[in-house]
């Protein structure tokens, strides 16, 4: 037994010194490269030897350049593209949807029965949304959105949750006078009451009902649907699976706790919105000019 006990503590004492001696040569060698990278060039010589190297490895790029990977940060998807670079409606796929997490739901005994035509299935007791529903439900939104910017309508962007405020404020900055967002909580009676809420005079000599409003978490602001109903003001609403679809006029089945499907409808909407700002400046432009054009024609006839 004490023989045993002996051989084991010499081959623990062995396999020690074995480690050590390994992890001290690589310190060695480690430093003697970093006093080489660390050198500086003294002589001509070594300035040479680095310009030498400093070809080859040029070199060995335009060489084989062409047979490694295109890709870089600037061309590939990172997770902070749909809240600063958001997609064109026309450019939105259904992978981009799914990689955003927009075809989770809620349990399963959670699930709305009018939602019931936008479920995928069940997996997991987990609703799935069918996202070749959403899809084209999205670009009908941003039909609405590009077609009431067009008009010179406004559009307000709603969510209220922490994680929502940075995607409504860049989504409302996006489209310029005509964007508004509400980050932190919607007033009751901001429309129904908007004389005590805004002053008569405000209430009377400007716009205070917009034109259009987008949800990104209908749930918590469902008295803000009710005042856009009786106010006779669309709304677009991002609707999960315990949500009656019903509640908004034009529903976009996804994922509404899921920050980057956020992101990825409110930046789509307001790049829509944008293109359509651009086609409504460009038609007061346009009038201007026609403007300009006929005054001047009748100050020629005049005189």
């Amino acid at each position: 037994m004490a023989l045993s006990l002996l051989r084991h503590g010499a081959a623990s004492a062995a396999r020690c010194s074995r480690r050590s001696a390994v992890q001290a040569s690589c310190a060695r060698h480690t430093s003697s490269y970093a006093k080489v990278e660390e050198a500086p060039l003294e002589t001509p010589d070594d300035w040479t030897d680095f310009q030498l190297q400093r070809a080859e490895y040029k070199s060995l790029l335009e060489n084989l350049g062409e047979y490694g990977s295109t890709q870089t940060r600037e061309n590939t998807f990172q997770p902070h593209h749909s809240l600063h670079r958001p997609v064109a409606p026309s450019n939105i796929t259904l992978s981009a949807l799914l990689a955003s997490g927009a075809h989770f739901g809620h349990s399963q005994k959670r699930m709305n029965p009018n939602f019931v035509p936008f479920a995928y299935g069940t997996r997991a007791n987990i609703t799935i949304i069918d996202l070749d529903h959403t899809l084209p439900l999205l670009r009908r939104a941003a039909q609405v959105v590009r077609g009431v910017a067009a008009r010179g309508g406004s559009v307000v962007f709603v969510g209220t949750r922490a994680d929502l405020r940075p995607a409504v404020r860049l989504a409302a900055e996006r489209m310029g006078k005509q964007g508004y967002h509400v980050g932190e909580r919607w007033l009751p009676g901001t429309l129904t009451n908007k004389v005590h809420m805004f002053g008569p005079e405000v209430a009377r000599d400007e716009q205070v009902v917009p034109d259009l409003v987008v949800f990104l978490n209908p749930i918590p602001n469902i008295h803000a649907i009710r005042e856009c109903a009786l106010e006779h003001v669309p709304t677009i609403g991002v609707v999960d699976s315990n949500v009656d679809p019903r509640i908004v006029m034009y529903p976009i089945p996804a994922n509404d706790e899921s920050t980057r499907t956020a992101e990825l409808i409110a930046g789509l909407l307001s790049v829509a919105g944008r293109e359509g700002v651009a086609i409504y400046q460009e038609e007061q432009a346009k009038a201007a000019l026609m403007a300009s054009r006929k005054s001047r024609y009748r100050e020629h006839h005049t005189s």
